[in-house]
């Protein structure tokens, strides 16, 4: 009986124990833009990244609707092997200028389907790669609202909006942040943009290597105490 305290406290370990390691599993993996950002006014490539997140069933086909409310003249998509690109254009309200050209209607939807076999499957991501412009000026972000469909027949849809101060919705839309155009004469607008990437580059790996770190002292922690304890009832256990 005297090795009762010890037990529970092994058992506390391990639900301990339990509760870091659950914390330390990713996110459930989302369609995103890659990169995420780019800036007003350009011409930009983005890559449209869709990991398959069922164990059983793989992706067929990718539907990534572009929003309407800010459109772009220029919608191109990127030769990919084994899926073939379907663009589908609509009637603009309010026509473009796109170098001297008057644009009434622009792309309002990219479809991706997988030819007889091919697929993403478990495990698996693939990139859907885009050329876009002219970026808007008036807005901060572009939402694509985006559709995954598996060969069993279901459907991920990557349509919900993130809201200030709410947390992320469990089937977020891919978005694109839109940066302000350097001003005229920044003269250091160009370095920094240069070197930018890198330096978030660095630091997200940093970051995640420190994350890495304290989880594995943590778990490395818990694991002692749990020896510790078993190690001590086993002690009593034997002197009693």
């Amino acid at each position: 009986m005297r090795a009762l305290p010890a037990v529970r406290l092994a058992s506390a370990g391990l639900l301990a124990a339990g509760a870091v390691l659950a914390a330390a599993l990713p996110a459930a993996a989302h369609v995103t833009v890659q990169p995420g950002n780019a800036t007003q006014g350009g011409y930009t490539a983005v890559a449209f990244r869709v990991p398959n997140e069922s164990d059983t069933a793989s992706t067929v086909k990718l539907e990534v609707n572009l929003p309407m409310d800010h459109p772009m003249a220029s919608v191109r998509t990127q030769p990919l092997p084994g899926w073939t690109a379907t663009l589908e254009k609509s009637k603009l309200d309010k026509p473009l200028n796109a170098h001297g050209k008057e644009i009434t209607e622009a792309v309002s939807k990219i479809t991706w389907t997988a030819d007889a076999g091919t697929k993403i499957g478990p495990g698996q991501f693939q990139e859907f790669r885009v050329s876009l412009g002219a970026l808007p000026t008036d807005t901060d972000k572009l939402t694509f609202k985006a559709l995954q469909t598996y060969d069993n027949g279901d459907v991920a849809r990557w349509i919900e909006e993130a809201k200030d101060g709410q947390p992320e919705p469990a089937k977020p839309a891919p978005v694109l942040a839109l940066d302000k155009a350097a001003a005229a004469g920044d003269h250091h607008s160009g370095d920094a943009a240069a070197t930018k990437p890198q330096a978030s580059t660095g630091q997200a790996a940093a970051a995640s290597d420190d994350a890495t770190a304290r989880t594995l002292g943590v778990v490395g922690i818990v694991v002692g105490v749990i020896g510790a304890a078993l190690g001590v009832a086993g002690l009593r256990r034997k002197n009693a």
